[in-house]
């Protein structure tokens, strides 16, 4: 799945930034910990220490020496067991696996897979529309009839099953709902229709996500934020707290407004399609809005529609942001990339409450379909057991969980080619109060 803060936000205009040297800290609950780690192409580690308070840090000259230092006979901490095991509990895995190593191809990993894995099965797809439509009118009814203190329970569920009206639409796109292509781009068509989002563009912006997943700046899915960007002026940086801090579960809206409806953005050869897709979603909202307020007022709109779009949005972020950003997952370049270390290594599968997996059709089994987009949603669990016993010691798995979420929210912030990534409040103390806020109320617990 592929939703990312507004491009605006994210591209880089110039030249690599230059900072004083920063130790990101990692620990989210402990007194003192390693910072964060990348793997080089050397199988060197480079990381620094920091104790929570700002009164003991360390002096920038001893870190300079620190990182100077290495010892050839010890094994880097990434090899160890026990280090990721550590990391694992503090950014709130249940395994970080280890590094892939370079001999290995995603064609290697493929081949691994059962042939069965990879067939499509018309029933199967249309039991998961059938799960979709009939939780998605539950979820209508329980809102027409919900008492306003019940309302978020309901919008909760409406929009945790729209969720799965995109995920079937998902398929379509990836040509792994049906033999028949012209039925796919029809139900991919009408499935994303009550989320307004446009089958056509999406589709063609997933694709890259799919084709250069965590590749900076080619990659259409999150992104870090680059440095130059962040001090370009004080509104754009205030706004890039926000969005990558508080209004990160919704940053997925600044990516459907910008990415989608610019037709300068696409090829000459997909702008026929895009169009198509454009006309369709600007009929519904031209024919479907009016409707919803004719029938049930302003407030029917909010209620009915606005509310649990939201909530789709919700799922639409974290989904995403969850399955391709952590401290220890590092972007790269286009020279430096690998397929099977991305798609393998740079994936997290989360498992999610058993109700949301299955409203929302196993997408969140997310290693097997990076390793290839042609498997079935209905499909990704055998895919996934199968890579567990071939593949398992280099997964990265969590289950969804707080300190999960306060990791990515409050760490995973600009980009650092030595750490991965630098949090805000490193970068700009003054103006983080909302990373501060952050990591003062969300819990610790896994």
């Amino acid at each position: 799945m592929a939703c990312t803060s507004a491009n605006s936000l994210l591209r880089l205009k110039g030249s690599s930034f230059q900072r004083p040297i920063l130790n990101l800290r990692t620990n989210i609950s402990a007194p003192y910990s390693p910072g964060l780690f990348n793997l080089k192409g050397d199988g060197l580690i480079h990381k620094g220490f920091r104790h929570q308070s700002q009164k003991h840090l360390t002096p920038r000259n001893k870190v300079t020496v620190i990182r100077a230092v290495a010892i050839p006979v010890e094994p880097a901490p990434v090899e160890s067991a026990e280090y990721r095991k550590q990391l694992a509990e503090r950014y709130g895995f249940e395994q970080i696996g280890e590094p892939l190593p370079d001999n290995v191809t995603l064609k290697d990993v493929i081949t691994s897979l059962p042939k069965k894995v990879f067939e499509i099965d018309d029933v199967k797809a249309w039991k998961s529309v059938l799960i979709s439509a009939t939780s998605y009118a539950l979820g209508l009814l329980m809102i027409s009839k919900a008492p306003w203190y019940l309302l978020p329970l309901a919008w909760a569920w409406t929009g945790t099953a729209v969720t799965g009206f995109f995920v079937i639409g998902h398929d379509c796109a990836h040509k792994s709902f049906s033999t028949n292509k012209l039925v796919e781009d029809i139900v991919g068509t009408l499935a994303f229709l009550p989320l307004i989002y446009p089958y056509e563009p999406w589709r063609f912006k997933h694709d890259k996500h799919h084709a250069k997943t965590n590749m900076l700046k080619e990659d259409t899915a999150w992104q870090p934020v680059w440095q130059n960007e962040f001090e370009s002026s004080p509104f754009l940086r205030k706004a890039i707290i926000y969005g990558y801090g508080p209004f990160r579960c919704w940053m997925s809206i600044a990516h459907w407004l910008v990415s989608h409806f610019d037709l300068k953005t696409f090829r000459p050869n997909e702008i026929k399609r895009v169009k198509i897709s454009l006309a369709c979603v600007f009929a519904f909202i031209a024919i479907g809005w009016p409707l919803i307020i004719y029938k049930t007022g302003i407030m029917g709109w909010i209620k009915f529609w606005l509310m649990p779009w939201l909530g789709y949005h919700f799922w639409m972020s974290t989904f995403t942001m969850v399955h391709h950003t952590a401290p220890h997952i590092p972007f790269k370049n286009s020279e430096e990339w690998n397929a099977a270390q991305a798609q393998l290594n740079g994936t997290v599968h989360c498992a999610y409450p058993q109700w949301i997996e299955i409203l929302c059709h196993d997408i969140n089994v997310h290693i097997p379909h990076h390793i290839s987009p042609k498997i079935p949603s209905y499909n990704l669990r055998a895919a996934h057991k199968s890579i567990q016993e071939n593949w398992g010691k280099y997964l990265n798995e969590a289950s969804w969980n707080w300190r999960l979420m306060k990791t990515i929210m409050t760490v995973c912030h600009v980009y650092d080619k030595q750490q991965n990534y630098v949090s805000f409040d490193e970068v700009a103390p003054k103006e983080s109060r909302p990373i501060r806020f952050l990591k003062k109320v969300m819990p610790d617990y896994a």
